[in-house]
């Protein structure tokens, strides 16, 4: 059965795809297609895109530890019908600053992610957020008030994957925000393992890490208040027994699933992640524990399951340079990738400085910042500059136009 992933919500999968003639679009299967038709009694236009089908299910049968399609245990219900999050054996895009917006959740659910975090988001800002429904989009939006901003975008194809991960310091505080977002996210997620200034010194991140009565406060206060699952996701502290004690407390305030990354505050990424220690902290938990650290290749899946014997596996670095890592088939060459990449933030409307934040990321990774790409990347101030650098001009012109 052929899904749709990435496409605005008023597409159906019935729906005639039109010829790409004069849009300047490709006509090759990896082509986004466009068509536009008038809403009855209203003057407004929204746009139909159709992009390449994913396929029914990248991983093979023999994935490590996937059951078969008879075994899997059919997803239990909250009050309401809403389907709760599975955690066990599952692929898992992990959360990036900056990064990690609609645009590559959506690709990386195309390519095989099975959960899809957002990029830690400040409980601070997110307070002063309204929901405001997107309908040239089909996304809803999370706007800061008074600056218009779009701080959270989401859209109701990923809402049984997507994870809203928070930074927070306060029960309460991170419940209020919380309670503006969780109906339309499929879990809230509290980053306890951000080494960076800007989180530590707001009490928030990692700095929670030698804190477990605040987050057992933050953990216990959510799970009370929401029918929405909640989880954190933690990194290795100084010395095993501390990991290991620290993830028992979080398993007993009745959170259904633990993210671990194999690294230490003052590790550095280039450190290599240590999964014997993860290992630990998944024999310790009766809990689904999501490994995450060092995967760059589909083969690092297999890898770091027999490794550490967590459930799922989570990726960051690997998947943002490339989310076909996801894919069982192997990873498509990292131009196509990017160019995908860059056709999504232009249909999603994505965030200037997080398109250029992962395009930077991109190049850095495979060439070089300071060649001429990296250099216009650097120098482009709007989506419409990033369009003209990639030759995207006559698809941005077209996607624009069907906006307005």
């Amino acid at each position: 059965m052929s899904f749709y992933i990435g496409l605005p919500s008023f597409m159906s999968e019935e729906a005639s795809r039109p010829s790409a003639t004069g849009s300047g679009l490709d006509s090759g299967d990896d082509a986004v297609l466009c068509s536009c038709t008038e809403q009855r009694g209203r003057r407004q236009r929204r746009l139909f895109f159709t992009a390449a089908l994913g396929p029914e299910d990248p991983r093979p049968p023999e994935f490590p530890g996937r059951e078969s399609e008879a075994q899997q245990q059919q997803p239990r219900r909250r009050g309401g019908g809403r389907q709760e999050m599975e955690y066990r054996n599952k692929l898992v895009l992990a959360p990036m600053v900056r990064a990690g917006a609609l645009p590559l959740r959506l690709l990386a659910a195309e390519y095989g992610a099975d959960i899809t975090y957002g990029e830690e988001i400040i409980d601070h800002k997110f307070v002063h957020c309204q929901r405001v429904t997107n309908e040239s989009l089909g996304t809803t939006d999370f706007v800061e008030k008074g600056t218009g901003s779009v701080v959270f975008r989401t859209c109701p194809q990923e809402r049984d994957r997507v994870v809203f991960q928070m930074g927070t310091s306060d029960a309460v505080r991170a419940l209020k925000a919380a309670e503006i977002v969780c109906n339309d996210v499929a879990a809230i997620d509290i980053n306890m393992g951000c080494p960076k200034a800007f989180s530590i010194s707001g009490g928030m991140g990692a700095a929670l890490l030698t804190k477990p009565e605040l987050i057992h406060d933050i953990l216990t206060t959510l799970r009370r208040n929401l029918n929405t699952p909640v989880t954190c996701k933690i990194r290795l502290l100084s010395k095993r027994e501390d990991t290991v004690e620290l993830a028992r407390r979080i398993e007993k305030t009745g959170v259904p699933a633990l993210a671990v990354h194999g690294r230490t505050i003052k590790d550095r990424p280039k450190d290599p992640a240590k999964w014997d220690e993860i290992a630990d902290v998944v024999s310790a938990l009766s809990i689904p524990v999501i490994a995450n650290g060092d995967v760059f290749e589909y083969e690092d899946f297999k890898r770091i399951k027999d490794a550490t014997g967590a459930t799922s596996v989570m990726a960051a670095r690997g998947a943002l340079w490339n989310a076909s890592v996801f894919s069982a088939k192997g990873k498509i060459p990292w131009e196509d990738y990017k160019r995908e990449y860059v056709r999504k933030t232009i249909l999603w409307d994505n965030d200037v400085k997080s398109t250029k934040t992962t395009l930077r990321e991109i190049i850095t990774h495979y060439t070089n910042l300071e060649f001429a790409e990296g250099k216009g990347v650097i120098k482009c101030g709007s989506s419409a500059d990033v369009a003209r650098l990639y030759n995207e001009e006559d698809y941005y012109n077209f996607v624009v136009t069907n906006w307005k």
